[in-house]
């Protein structure tokens, strides 16, 4: 297992993490999963003998089962890993439960540290924006859980560009604990974040958590153009992150190809694309079987060849937007000569 800085900490996480969002399986997130404690067990288990450090569940995943099984399984070794829970979704039916108020971040953070076991959070993510409430109240009310002690450090996930660039200023201004890291989607079928989210993140050092690195499974191996889906198969009643399927097709294809010169799977080369990319921090599994868990840990170990890279690169490279193609046009002659 190979471990990175956390954005510009000195916090350092394995490159692939493992996410809970399986776990429990109450009411929506039956779709996802339903993996109860003996099964969250075994994959744990298996994840720390793996070497993997980092694992991530929201209070929102099946209401709070996900934290609770989590905690469980990670018990005695809860010392020796990075924890990270998310904030924001509704967790009840009242007014105030859900939203990033300070109200409701108090209260969630406090259920949160119950549910998993623990006096602390080392990753506090804000689970998306929340139009009804000012950042500088939830990034004040961030600061003062890290000041208490209850959060170590601070994350975001589904922001826009302008919305993370925002809350940067305003920490950077006020002197708040900032957000060191963005989880987002990405995959080799969905590259939208290259266009604003990636450039933001390299100029202000914020680590990339990537989510449903195989795209709501559509990049497992199991979906081709000629063929429906395994019946039983989580995009069968579960049709999520949106995939532009033509392109995603053209996609396995390739990395059909390259499983074969590999011999590996369409899975793990996807995995591997998302860990030869430099802006990548972590790529967060979201394994229900100790069989696709091991073929998922295997993308560690996978290289892929510079000509294996650009072929990929070029069957899923997205097509430039203005002003990105205005910027590149401008700046052909202001770039230093390649080595």
């Amino acid at each position: 297992m190979h471990y990175r800085p956390l954005g510009r900490t000195g916090l350092f996480v394995s490159e692939l993490c493992f996410g809970a969002m399986t776990f429990g399986g109450e009411g929506y997130w039956k779709n996802i999963g339903q993996q109860g404690q003996s099964e969250a067990d075994a994959l744990v288990g298996r994840c720390l003998d793996a070497g993997i450090n980092f694992f991530d569940t929201a209070n929102v995943y099946s209401y709070g089962q996900s934290e609770e099984l989590l905690g469980k399984a990670l018990s005695a070794k809860r010392s020796q890993v990075v924890l990270a829970t998310k904030v924001r979704g509704r967790m009840g039916p009242g007014q105030n439960e859900t939203g990033l108020s300070r109200y409701h971040i108090f209260d969630s953070v406090h259920a949160s540290l119950k549910r998993l076991g623990t006096d602390h959070i080392d990753l506090l993510q804000i689970h998306g924006y929340d139009v009804a409430t000012p950042l500088e109240e939830t990034l004040r009310a961030l600061d003062d859980l890290v000041r208490q002690g209850k959060v170590r450090y601070l994350g975001a996930s589904n922001l826009a560009a302008w919305q993370l660039m925002k809350a940067l200023g305003i920490s950077d201004h006020r002197g708040l604990s900032r957000f060191e890291s963005l989880q987002a989607y990405y995959s080799i079928a969905g590259r939208d974040l290259e266009r604003e989210l990636v450039p933001l993140m390299k100029d202000q050092q914020v680590g990339l958590m990537v989510w449903s690195p195989l795209a709501g499974g559509f990049l497992s191996g199991k979906y081709r153009r000629d063929a429906e889906g395994p019946e039983g198969a989580r995009r069968t009643t579960f049709d999520f992150p949106p995939v532009d399927k033509e392109r995603a097709y053209n996609a396995v294809d390739v990395m059909d190809a390259v499983a074969k010169e590999t011999d590996t799977t369409v899975a793990r080369v996807a995995l591997a694309w998302l860990l030869h990319q430099p802006h990548v921090t972590t790529v967060i599994l979201g394994a229900k079987t100790q069989a696709q868990l091991e073929d998922n840990l295997a993308a560690s170990e996978l290289r892929l060849s510079p000509e294996q890279l650009a072929k990929l690169d070029a069957v899923s490279r997205l097509p430039l937007e203005y002003p990105g193609w205005m910027v590149e046009r401008q700046n052909a002659d202001r770039l230093p000569p390649a080595r």
